[in-house]
């Protein structure tokens, strides 16, 4: 059979995102756990839904350009929503001026997609909120008129050409939208947001999340799950480091990743030197993870042995159990 080059070519771009419940797509779709040091997704779906389900949680989810984050977070998307979970997702290029990121313009991006998603939940005006975003609309010169803000060039910032009414969706996206195309109107909007970021933080958490969570369990969601693509695209020129060496600390922490899951399984096979030796050589990689690994060895190959010695119990294989249970407690405390 003929290949056909421009499907081929089209079919193995890395720079294009396969959505896997499209049946095109779903027939490139390659699970590369194996080699990513286990199923990543298949962790971060069950930190959410088992683990954490009452809990907010934040996760970084990292890689190489092309390596497939985007395919894998539009599958964890779907596994959620299936879950019943309702999943906000989004590619951060499309609100963030990529070169000149603060903080809180990530927050603000957030913020406005959430309310967007869930206008039709009508939730309380967040007022702490409309007043930092009234703030901000002074700042780029605009003239406050009641509930609604005169900009220049702009028109009537916060209500929408529907209802006279303050939106969150919509002041935010003026905002933005002024902001990303003006290199000196994002200056002034961080000067004025950045001794507020915490103040900007608790009025999202308060007056838009949290509603948002309780009124969407109200219609039998399991809670509410944000994504932010395509964050390692951005740039804050007034971060001051090697890209290289960041680079090499990120495949580091990578790898030492892998050693770790490897290590846990020949822990779990009881071999505690090959466990020790790959928990040590992943300290080497990534200082930071802050563990013994001959402890840490020890009380993997204590558990996997308690769990043999209850299914000897359950057996009847008395000796058996006690020898597993003997051999636990020296892995423990010898």
């Amino acid at each position: 059979m003929a290949v056909d080059l421009r499907k081929f070519f089209e079919a193995t771009d890395p720079s294009r995102t396969l959505v896997v419940n499209n049946a095109q797509d779903k027939k490139y779709y390659i699970d590369f756990s194996s080699v990513r040091g286990g199923d990543i997704i298949g962790k971060l779906k069950q930190k959410i839904t088992f683990f954490k389900p009452h809990d907010p949680t934040c996760t970084l989810f990292t890689g190489h350009i092309g390596c497939g984050k985007s395919t894998e977070l539009l599958r964890l998307k779907l596994e959620l929503e299936a879950d019943g979970f309702h999943v906000i997702y989004f590619e951060s290029s499309e609100d963030l001026e990529m070169t000149d990121v603060d903080i809180a313009d990530v927050l603000l991006a957030i913020a406005r997609r959430v309310s967007q998603s869930l206008e039709k939940l009508k939730l309380e005006e967040p007022n702490q909120l409309k007043e930092l975003l009234q703030g901000a609309m002074r700042v780029l010169n605009a003239e406050v008129t009641g509930v609604k803000l005169k900009v220049p060039n702009v028109g009537d910032f916060g209500v929408s050409s529907e209802k006279e009414k303050f939106t969150l969706a919509f002041g935010i996206g003026e905002i933005t939208t002024k902001a990303k195309s003006d290199a000196t109107l994002r200056e002034k909007l961080n000067q004025y947001l950045a001794p507020q970021k915490i103040k900007l933080l608790d009025a999202i958490n308060k007056e838009l999340l949290e509603p948002a969570i309780a009124k969407l369990k109200q219609q039998g969601k399991k809670g509410l799950v944000v994504i932010v693509d395509n964050l390692d695209r951005i740039w804050n020129p007034s971060l001051k480091f090697d890209p290289q060496a960041k680079a090499q600390e990120f495949d580091n922490k990578g790898k030492a990743e892998r050693l770790i899951t490897e290590g846990e399984q020949l822990a779990q096979a009881s071999d505690f030197d090959g466990a020790v030796a790959k928990f040590q050589q992943a300290l080497k990689l990534d200082p930071n993870l802050g563990f013994d690994p001959k402890a840490k060895a020890g009380q993997l190959v204590a558990k996997t042995l308690v769990e043999k010695g209850k299914k000897f119990v359950e057996e009847r294989k008395v000796k058996e159990a006690i020898a597993a249970t003997l051999e636990s407690l020296l892995q423990l405390f010898w």
